[in-house]
């Protein structure tokens, strides 16, 4: 029974995880939409602004003018997180399988359903950083978190199942 009760928190903890990352995304950015229009707001200085951003393509402009495809890639993301996240052996593992379908959720909702039109809908970013870095929201912060974190752990000999590497 300790076995089910151990799985059962692991499956809590990364589709609680990822409602939770997918919610608060999807809150900010509709602040974002009600309270950003054709403003910008500084919120530390000019080291962090918020201004409302609307991205039909990945990164870095990556993938401009196939928001179909990345839609469909998005949706392959998504798929995928729901069935290794449950799978994983380890708490930690669940809370970083969390943040990855949490963020990969967030902006899978904006790409299918966001206007222009179905599965082809525009990404919603409002923060912005110097450095001519692109302009983001928190989808993709808990994605990133969430790589960086996988890329650590594996590097440290944490299989990504829980394990350790040979």
């Amino acid at each position: 029974m300790k076995v089910i009760n151990a799985a059962a928190k692991r499956i809590t903890l990364f589709l609680g995880t990822a409602a939770l990352v997918t919610a608060v995304d999807q809150a900010t950015k509709f602040w974002a939409e009600a309270n950003l229009t054709g403003v910008s707001v500084p919120v530390v200085g000019e080291l962090l602004k918020f201004r409302l951003a609307y991205n039909d393509a990945a990164a870095f402009s990556l993938g401009v003018g196939a928001t179909w495809v990345l839609a469909l890639i998005s949706t392959i993301a998504v798929i995928a997180m729901l069935i290794y996240g449950p799978r994983v052996k380890t708490g930690y593992w669940a809370l970083i399988a969390g943040f990855v379908l949490g963020g990969a959720a967030g902006n899978w909702i904006d790409r299918v359903f966001k206007a222009p039109e179905f599965f082809n809908g525009h990404v919603v970013d409002f923060i912005q950083i110097p450095f001519n870095f692109p302009i983001f929201n928190l989808a993709d912060s808990f994605l990133v978190v969430g790589v960086i974190l996988v890329v650590i752990q594996t590097m440290r000999g944490d299989e990504i199942g829980g394990g350790r590497a040979a």
